[in-house]
C-alpha cells in the first residue's frame, strides 16, 4: 500500500491502533516508521474520522481491522448483543466514510480481506469477521478506487 503514495513526500501514516497499550503494536509501528520516507509523519489514533478530517495532505491508514478492534474494545462491546455492536460500528463507519468522501487529498486505507485470514471460530471471531466484511464494503463504496495488494503487487479492482 505504501507504493501507492511513494511519490507523496508529506504523507501521514495513521496507525489505527488498539485501545490498550500494546508493546507489540508499538514495535510494529516503529518498524514501519523506519522503513518509510523520513518526510512521512506518523499518527497513532483510534479516531480515524478526526485524523482524516485534520489531514492536510496524503494519508495512509493502517488498518481497518485494528481500528475495528480498537473501537469495539474501547466501548467494551465485544460481549454485547450483536445488534448493539453492529449499530455502534455502523455509526462509526458512517463517520469514517463521510470524511473519506470529503477528503481533497489521496487517502489509502489498508484492510484485510476477511475471507483470507485466520479468524477463530468463536462468537467474537465470527462477529469480528462479519463486522470487518461489512466495514470493508462500506469503505469501498465511499472510495474512488479500490486496490488489492497481494505479495507486494498492487491490482486495481
Amino acid at each position: 500500500a505504501e507504493t501507492l503514495l511513494a511519490d507523496q513526500p508529506t504523507t501521514t501514516y495513521v496507525a489505527a491502533g488498539p485501545a490498550y497499550d500494546d508493546a507489540d503494536w508499538h514495535a510494529r509501528i516503529a518498524r514501519h516508521r523506519a522503513r518509510r520516507p523520513a518526510t512521512w509523519s506518523t499518527l497513532e489514533t483510534s479516531d480515524l474520522a478526526v485524523a482524516l478530517a485534520d489531514a492536510t495532505g496524503p494519508v495512509l491508514v493502517d488498518c481497518l481491522g485494528t481500528w475495528l478492534d480498537a473501537i469495539v474494545s474501547s466501548a467494551e462491546l465485544w460481549e454485547a448483543p450483536v445488534d448493539e455492536v453492529e449499530d455502534y460500528v455502523a455509526a462509526r463507519t458512517t463517520g469514517l466514510t463521510a470524511t473519506l468522501r470529503a477528503a481533497n487529498h489521496p487517502v489509502v486505507v489498508v484492510t484485510n480481506e476477511v475471507g483470507l485470514g485466520v479468524v477463530p471460530e468463536h462468537r467474537s471471531g465470527r462477529l469480528f469477521r462479519d463486522l470487518l466484511g461489512t466495514m470493508n464494503q462500506r469503505v469501498a463504496a465511499a472510495s474512488a478506487e479500490v486496490h488489492l495488494v497481494v505479495a507486494g503487487r498492487v491490482l486495481r479492482l
